[in-house]
């Protein structure tokens, strides 16, 4: 059957979701390869849970704004189901389903992607990858402290020098609300402050006042206590007898304190009691990173502590807490800052092929460099070289292996190191110890 013209489909993708190219993809499992290797070094062990859930186990979780932004519908069973939004509530109902197999404390990490119908924006998708990690079954603040020390040395894994977690805690935001009589109003407000980098104080303070229904007076304190100048001790001595905010207060102290004992910088954590997190589920520590160099793409690994999430599933006390690499947005500000590499291919080495006759002497030996461990590809025509050069610096290959008729016949093969275009030419027999020393050279 022939095609017109007008018989195509246009490719194309929705908004809000992405391709990746091979350039794009092969960071990506990078960076999760490092993820991975970070958690499993905390004793994090992987689950996974399904794409879609039963809507009741969404909805109502991470407040009405989330519940807006579920992509819902009826499946073939007419069944109400929607796509997971996060991997914090589907964690919840997994740890409730399964607590008895598990034991507590339990520790996890889950890499997968979720979906939410918000508006796209820089680093912000419909469809995206997160790298969660959590620790089910425990109230110690040392679970807290370690949620922390995991951000920032995954951060570190990554390739990041420059970077702050800023910290707060659910504790002290509730006490103050309660103090200054907006504790019936706590969500409304806690989602207004969350805001504060977005839409600036003077729109804070408005939507305060005017959708939130505080008074112009308590806006402007509440805008006061989680300014920048509010530290751990004006925060105890002003609201020294309320328990909730000293009891937040005391909790970070500790954080700060255990944090430099364990050899974490102190510039790179900070206390911001603006930090609300707009999710309805968290209770105490919460945590956002900001790059130093990029602050503007927003916070790329956040959390905080759940205490009461899984009691919508059961009566056991399963409380949490753990955080969030956002792998796309940080893909977003590494492109920002011309932190990728220009590689389209896994394998460091191309093989040139120059005699047919001898493909199979060319597939030997490239099984030899992958059996010790050194990525290999083999072009698959006999082309003129120049071609297969092109074709090797167009995906990014560190080096290519060159050998005709007259290197099979010497036992040796030519080595070209494309970045400089340096040539050597070596036994077959020392072919593994060469190339694993240029790699190592290359980095």
């Amino acid at each position: 059957m022939e095609f017109i013209v007008s018989d195509l489909i246009e490719p194309r993708t929705l908004r809000g979701f992405r391709d990746f190219l091979p350039e794009v993809m092969l960071v990506r499992e990078r960076l999760m390869e490092t993820a991975r290797g970070v958690f499993r070094s905390y004793g994090f062990s992987p689950i996974d849970t399904p794409a879609l859930e039963y809507a009741e186990i969404l909805t109502g979780k991470g407040g009405d704004e989330s519940d807006k932004q579920l992509f819902r519908f009826k499946d073939s069973g007419d069944r109400d189901v929607a796509m997971r939004f996060d991997l914090t509530v589907p964690l919840a109902r997994f740890a409730a389903q399964h607590s008895s197999a598990l034991g507590m404390p339990f520790k996890r990490y889950h890499i997968a992607p979720v979906w939410r119908g918000e508006n796209t924006q820089r680093g912000r998708y419909r469809e995206f990858i997160q790298c969660d990690f959590d620790t089910i079954g425990t109230e110690s603040n040392a679970a807290d402290i370690e949620t922390l020390l995991v951000i920032h040395d995954l951060l570190i894994a990554l390739g990041f020098e420059r970077f702050t977690i800023r910290v707060n805690h659910r504790l002290i935001l509730n006490g103050v609300l309660d103090a200054l009589g907006l504790k019936d109003k706590s969500v409304g407000v806690l989602r207004t402050i969350d805001k504060l980098p977005k839409i600036g104080e003077a729109a804070v303070l408005a939507e305060l006042v005017e959708k939130i229904g505080a008074t112009a007076e308590q806006a402007t304190q509440i805008l006061f206590t989680v300014g920048p100048k509010t530290d751990l001790d004006s925060l105890a001595s002003t609201f020294a007898g309320n328990e909730s905010v000293m009891q937040g207060v005391g909790r970070l102290r500790q954080l700060f304190s255990a944090a430099q004992t364990a050899g974490i910088p102190r510039d790179r954590i900070e206390l911001d009691v603006s930090i609300a997190r707009g999710l309805d589920y968290y209770t105490g520590t919460i945590y956002e990173t900001f790059l130093t160099d990029l602050p503007s793409i927003g916070s790329i690994c956040s959390g905080g502590r759940y205490d009461n999430l899984a009691g919508l599933f059961t009566k056991e006390k399963l409380p949490g807490v753990g955080a969030s690499l956002g792998l796309d947005r940080l893909i977003a500000a590494m492109e920002e800052l011309k932190l990728l590499g220009a590689s389209a291919t896994g394998a460091p080495v191309l093989m040139t092929q120059f005699d047919t006759e001898r493909l199979g002497d060319y597939l030997r030996v490239a099984r030899l460099l992958r059996a010790a461990g050194i990525g290999t590809e083999v072009f698959p025509d006999a082309k003129k070289l120049g071609k297969q050069l092109q074709y090797a610096d167009r995906k990014g290959f560190q080096i290519a292996l060159i050998a005709g008729s007259d290197e099979f016949a010497k036992g040796v093969w030519q080595i070209k190191v494309l970045q400089d275009g340096s040539t050597s030419t070596i036994a077959e027999a020392d072919l593994v110890g060469t190339l694993r020393s240029l790699l190592s050279a290359a980095g």
